[in-house]
């Protein structure tokens, strides 16, 4: 088969630990290989993605291979493979709009963005770099709150005719008029906010589902998170949380027979602790009433390395969005949206969201 052509928006943990891993799969077989769903999706393996053009607007990374972007600062997530060859790809100043909150500036350089004083990328300029670079599939990577800036780089996937995977919480696929333009274009489209591999969203749920199946009635809840990477410093400005809340929210909120009360359902970010670096700790607690009314409560913390928990699945989105192009299927993905992501525009429990994927996969479904 041949190679997978991306573009990537936002050169951080979360673009790292993807190039990290296309390089560290390379090395492994189908039985040694720990940490994928699928190893082979429509004869597309994990290494045969290649980044073709990259965005971002900090001075540290922008100019360079991509290569080497990745490990600049303030990316802070586990090195796994610490040979990446070089691509040949230089990291174009992107547009900045509303992708840099302004509270950052006051932190540390390691901390936070530098911006670039390089002018910014155009939409003209955008479309053309994508066109030129050959990329058949753009993935958004901007930090939480990125409104503006999302629907920029969205305009632009849809004027180079290239697919979109959008893997934060704005709502693009999950938008009837947004995923009606990408339907027009016959462009593929799988979105929004992606789940971590096991991650707190996709906990929450699973244990939202057993009560459920278990007849157990589940009266509160909150999921807090906190975490040290650029993400989490970015979400102190709360006003940038509200997609972010109502995707992680709705995640939950959907798997229910009865949704709960606003009042009592709480999930989140929480705080920034610095020196957690890309781990995140996830405090969950549930609490119900069993059989003759008797209560119950569950308490859990996860720890996870953030960007790494996510990569793996969006080297499945990537696959599936590739088939979808090379069937010709446009418009939303509903099915690996549905199991690839906290906000679709349809929600399935994830039993049946793997069901629909799968059956995406062997050509039964086509979206």
């Amino acid at each position: 088969m041949g190679k997978i052509k991306i573009g990537i928006v936002g050169i951080g943990n979360c673009a790292s630990a993807l190039l990290q891993g296309i390089e560290y799969y390379k090395n492994k077989s189908r039985e040694d290989a720990i940490g994928l769903m699928h190893w082979d999706i429509n004869g597309y393996k994990p290494y045969d993605i290649e980044v073709v053009a990259a965005f971002d607007i900090d001075r540290r990374k922008v100019g360079r291979d991509v290569s080497e972007a990745i490990f600049a600062p303030p990316n802070c997530t586990t090195v796994f493979c610490k040979e990446v060859p070089r691509t040949g790809v230089e990291v174009k100043m992107g547009r900045i709009l509303d992708g840099f909150s302004d509270h950052m500036r006051n932190y540390d350089d390691k901390y936070t963005f530098v911006l670039s004083d390089k002018k910014e990328i155009s939409e003209e300029e955008c479309v053309k770099t994508l066109k030129e670079s050959g990329a058949e599939i753009l993935l958004n990577y901007l930090p939480v709150g990125s409104e503006e800036a999302t629907k920029f780089y969205a305009r632009c996937a849809l004027e180079a005719e290239v697919a979109f995977i959008n893997n934060i919480p704005v709502f693009i696929a999950s938008n009837r008029q947004w995923a009606e333009r990408f339907k027009e274009k016959n462009l593929p489209i799988i979105g929004d906010d992606i789940k971590s591999q096991v991650g707190a969203t996709i906990t929450h749920r699973v244990l939202a589902d057993l009560f459920r199946k278990r007849g157990v009635k589940l009266e509160r809840t909150y999921q807090l998170n906190t975490g040290g990477n650029t993400d989490f410093l970015n979400m102190l400005n709360r006003s940038r949380l509200k997609s972010k809340k109502e995707s992680k929210t709705e995640a939950v909120q959907s798997i229910l027979d009865e949704r709960l009360d606003p009042e009592n359902i709480t999930i989140g970010p929480s705080d920034y602790v610095p020196w957690q670096k890309d781990n995140k700790v996830c405090f969950l607690r549930m609490e119900g009433k069993l059989f003759g009314d008797v209560p119950m409560n569950i308490e859990l913390r996860l720890s996870v390395e953030d960007s790494p928990n996510s990569a793996g699945i969006v080297i499945d989105a990537i696959r599936c969005c590739k088939i979808a192009l090379d069937r010709g299927i446009g418009g939303v993905l509903y099915s690996p949206s549905a199991y690839f992501m906290k906000h679709p525009p349809e929600q399935y429990p994830d039993d049946k969201a793997c069901q629909l994927v799968e059956e995406f996969i062997k050509g039964i479904r086509n979206s």
